[in-house]
C-alpha cells in the first residue's frame, strides 16, 4: 500500500508489543519485534527500518541507547520513544538528540498510528522532494540531448512516441553513443516518472553477485549475507529498471528475467516466498543479440520478450552535423568546470576534430576536450593539446605534401610531415628541452625520443 513502512518495534512487555504490532499489520506496515534492547539494535544494524517504537526502559539498556546507536547505523529512520509520564523532561530530551516523537502511557491505539502515518507523510514527501530536484536536471529532458542530426531526430521522435507506453525496451548502439541518456529520457517522459528509476550494468557485476544484486537475498542465503537485502527488481517497483550490458548476464539470470517479463514476479536468493514487482523494464546493449541468440550464447525466448520495442542509436561518425555543436558544448561546459579562459578551438584543431571517426562516440568526444582543455596552455585548443591519434588521423587533412593527380598524397607520408612539424615546434618552444617538449605533447620522453630517431629530427 502507499505509505507502508518498515517498523521495528522494541518493547519487553509481551502484550504490549503485539498489541502494536497487530495494530501497524492492520495498518499495511511490515512489523518485527523483540523484547531486548541489544536485539533491537542488532536488528537496526543489520536491516533497513523507516520507523523504529522502542520503550524508554528496557531490562538490559534504556531508551536513549537505542535511539543513539539505530541514529548512528541509519540516520534517516524514525524513532519514536514510549515513555511514562515521569520521564516526560527524558523523552524531550531525547528528541533533541534527533528522536521523531514520544508517546506517553497509557495511550489509545490509533494515537499511535496516527503518529506513524504522519512518519509515512514525512518519509513520502521526502522521497518525492528528492525526485524532483532530479527531475529539475536538465539531463532528464529531451532538451538534455544534444543533436541536429536527422537520423537521431527520427530515434528521439519514436523515443517520445515509446515513452508515454509501458513497453519493454531494447536499446541498441555502439559504446558511448548515449543508451544510458536515452533510458534517462525514456523514464523521465513515462506516466511511470513518479516511481523509482534504478540502474544496473550487467558487466560491472561479478557474474557470481549479478543474481544477488538484482533479485536480492536473506540472510545467511550465501557467506557474508549477514544481513537481508533487496534486489533491484524489488526497490524499482512501481517504476522502471534499466539494465545496461544485458548481453553479459549469464544463462542462469537470463532464466530469471525471462520469468520477471513474463509473470512479473521472482524469488530472493535464500527466501521462500515469491516477490510481485510491477516494473517496467528498459535494456541497453552494443552487442547483436539477434545474432548472439542464434548461436547459443543469449536466450532466443529472452530476446524476443526484450525487443519489444528497439532503439538503435546512430554512432557519432553517421552524424557528423553534431560534431561542432557537442565540441562547443562540452568546451563551455569543461572551461567553466576548470576556470580556463579558452575562447575555443584553434582552425588546425577544429579541422582535425570535425574530421575524426570517433570509435568511441560522444563519450570519447567529451573525454577529449576535457583533456584539452586540462593541457591547454593558451587561450585556444590547439592540435598539439589532441592526442596523438588524433592528429595522425587529420595529418592528411592539414599536409598537401607529395599530392597526386586526384589532390591526395601517400597517408603515411603526410602523418610524418605533420608530426615532424608539431615535434619542431614544441621543441622551439621549450628550447630544445625535451622533457618539457614531451609534456606539451602529451607524450612520455622515450615515446617522444623514438619519434625524433624516427623522423630525423637532430638535436641540435
Amino acid at each position: 500500500m502507499p505509505g507502508s513502512l518498515n517498523i521495528l518495534i522494541i518493547d519487553d512487555e509481551p502484550l504490549m508489543r503485539m498489541s502494536i504490532s497487530d495494530a501497524l499489520k492492520q495498518d499495511g506496515h511490515s512489523v518485527l519485534e523483540t523484547g531486548l534492547g541489544k536485539d533491537g539494535m542488532d536488528e537496526a544494524r543489520d536491516n533497513s527500518f523507516d520507523v523504529i517504537i522502542t520503550d524508554l526502559r528496557l531490562p538490559d539498556t534504556d531508551g536513549l541507547e537505542v535511539l543513539k546507536n539505530c541514529k548512528r547505523y541509519s540516520p534517516d529512520t524514525m524513532v519514536i520513544l514510549i515513555t511514562a509520564f515521569g520521564s516526560v523532561d527524558t523523552a524531550v530530551s531525547a528528541m533533541r538528540i534527533g528522536a521523531y516523537d514520544y508517546i506517553t502511557k497509557p495511550f489509545a491505539m490509533d494515537e499511535l498510528l496516527l503518529m506513524v502515518r504522519r512518519a509515512a507523510r514525512i518519509k513520502n514527501l521526502e522521497d518525492e522532494n528528492q525526485l524532483l530536484k532530479e527531475q529539475m536536471d536538465g539531463k532528464y529532458n529531451f532538451e538534455g540531448i544534444i543533436s541536429k542530426s536527422d537520423k537521431l531526430r527520427d530515434v528521439l521522435e519514436n523515443v517520445r512516441f515509446v515513452a508515454k507506453t509501458d513497453s519493454t525496451v531494447l536499446i541498441m548502439g555502439e559504446s558511448g553513443t548515449g543508451k544510458e541518456l536515452i533510458a534517462n529520457a525514456i523514464h523521465y517522459n513515462s506516466l511511470r516518472k513518479a516511481g523509482p528509476f534504478v540502474k544496473m550494468s550487467c558487466a560491472a557485476v561479478p557474474e557470481t553477485l549479478l543474481e544477488a544484486e538484482l533479485f536480492g537475498y536473506e540472510r545467511g542465503a550465501f557467506t557474508g549475507a549477514v544481513k537481508q537485502k533487496k534486489g533491484k527488481f524489488e526497490l524499482a517497483d512501481g517504476g522502471t529498471i534499466f539494465l545496461d550490458e544485458v548481453g553479459e548476464m549469464s544463462t542462469a539470470v537470463q532464466v530469471k528475467l525471462l520469468r520477471v517479463l513474463q509473470e512479473k514476479e521472482f524469488d530472493r536468493l535464500g527466501g521462500t516466498g515469491t516477490i510481485t514487482s510491477d516494473v517496467r523494464i528498459i535494456c541497453a546493449t552494443g552487442r547483436d543479440l539477434k545474432a548472439e541468440a542464434q548461436r547459443g550464447n543469449f536466450r532466443e525466448d529472452l530476446y524476443y520478450r526484450l525487443n519489444v520495442v528497439p532503439i538503435i542509436i546512430p554512432p557519432l561518425r553517421e552524424r557528423p552535423e553534431d560534431v561542432l555543436l557537442l565540441l562547443n558544448h562540452f568546451l563551455k561546459y569543461f572551461t567553466g568546470h576548470y576556470k580556463k579562459p579558452i575562447s575555443g578551438f584553434s582552425v588546425d584543431a577544429r579541422d582535425i576534430l570535425l574530421k575524426y571517426r570517433y570509435p568511441g562516440n560522444v563519450r570519447e568526444l567529451e573525454n577529449m576536450v576535457e583533456r584539452a582543455v586540462v593541457m591547454a596552455r593558451g587561450d585556444e585548443i590547439n592540435a598539439w593539446d589532441l592526442p596523438d591519434e588524433v592528429n595522425s588521423f587529420g595529418a592528411v587533412a592539414l599536409k598537401n605534401t607529395g599530392k597526386d593527380g586526384d589532390g591526395y598524397g601517400h597517408l603515411s607520408k603526410a602523418i610524418k610531415e605533420f608530426e615532424k612539424h608539431y615535434i619542431l615546434k614544441a621543441l622551439e618552444e621549450t628550447k630544445g628541452n625535451k622533457g618539457l617538449a614531451a609534456k606539451l605533447l602529451g607524450v612520455s620522453r622515450k615515446t617522444l625520443w623514438e619519434k625524433c630517431k624516427a623522423l630525423d629530427i637532430s638535436d641540435n
